[in-house]
């Protein structure tokens, strides 16, 4: 089998291609190679044949030659994020739309070819007014640059499934949470920054009240749900092959508290209020809670809880514990 990754250099990306490594195979057949590419060339994982490559969706030359291989599984990650995407509106659609439509474009140009394309969407494709919480049949309206690149994508997804040219499944990925390393410019990233810092002993800054509730999925459910997109049967999908994710509903004042039991209170008083009206506005018009049964019943699985979200981060990223504060 023959794998594509889009955006491998990045947090996801990078924990799916170690998951792929350390498992060699993929719906019960051996991984004989791997394409990995990102803007910056990705770390190649030891051990599994293939190429690690820098490349930029938005030329349109890329997507061809990526594809002219006919990998067996496409995992579409590669994105600019969404607070990015707001400020910049040329580089937002030129990298998650025009690359989008190239790469599912040159799919559909090799004959008799139809591979599982994973597209990795997002939460961002609804936006307020949204029911609380969101069900199956509710119809995506995003008002966000980000939200409206991930939709069209969507759309695309549906339209070459349809038509028999890609086996396709569309993930509206939750915020992931705890993202670990550095702060990136998604609107959303101050949701792992008020966990992430202060586990560590620094200061993290909140732009948002503590009533503000969003979905989160950690890192580790997040690959899960990518894994399981690549292995399972999607026939029972039909022509709608977005699904929303099952996640993990909560507030600020939840994740703080949640903080507080896994590290002390003098974890939680490194949280620094700082409203950003911009950030407000943003996150403000996201959905706060869903109600994935259509996923649920096709086997995907969220975390249990924020406790669990912040244990998960501890044990990848922390060696197992929280690390002791100086004086």
């Amino acid at each position: 089998m023959h794998i594509l990754v889009t955006g491998a250099a990045g947090m996801i990306g990078a924990k799916l291609v170690a998951a792929l490594a350390a498992r060699g195979t993929l719906a019960g057949k051996p991984i004989e190679g791997l394409t990995l590419v990102d803007v910056h060339a990705p770390a190649m994982p030891a051990g599994l044949p293939g190429a690690a490559l820098s490349v930029d969706l938005s030329d349109p030359a890329a997507a061809p030659a990526l594809v002219e291989h006919r990998p067996d599984v496409i995992f579409h990650l590669a994105a600019v994020v969404s607070g990015e995407a707001e400020a910049d509106f040329e580089k937002g659609y030129a990298v998650n739309l025009d690359g989008t439509v190239s790469l599912l474009r040159a799919v559909a140009a090799q004959a008799d070819y139809r591979p599982r394309f994973v597209f990795a969407s997002s939460i961002a494709v609804f936006g307020a007014p949204v029911p609380d919480p969101i069900p199956d049949d509710f119809s995506p309206q995003p008002l966000t640059s980000y939200g409206a690149q991930k939709r069209m994508g969507e759309l695309m997804v549906d339209d070459l499934s349809r038509r028999g040219l890609a086996d396709g499944i569309s993930l509206r990925l939750p915020t992931i949470c705890v993202r670990p390393g550095a702060p990136n410019a998604a609107a959303s990233g101050f949701f792992s920054g008020i966990l992430r810092e202060p586990l560590v002993g620094r200061e993290a800054v909140l732009p948002v009240e503590d009533d503000v509730r969003h979905w989160f999925a950690s890192p580790r459910a997040a690959v899960g749900f990518l894994l399981h997109a690549a292995e399972m049967d999607l026939a029972p999908l039909g022509p709608r092959r977005a699904l929303n994710l099952p996640g993990v509903g909560a507030t600020v004042a939840e994740q703080i508290a949640a903080l507080e039991r896994a590290a002390g209170p003098e974890a939680a008083a490194l949280i620094r209020r700082a409203p950003d009206e911009t950030i407000r506005r943003i996150v403000g018009d996201w959905p706060r809670g869903f109600a994935p049964e259509r996923a649920e019943a096709l086997g995907f699985r969220a975390d249990a809880d924020m406790d669990a979200i912040i244990a998960a981060h501890v044990e990848d990223e922390l060696g197992g514990r929280v690390p002791p504060r100086d004086g």
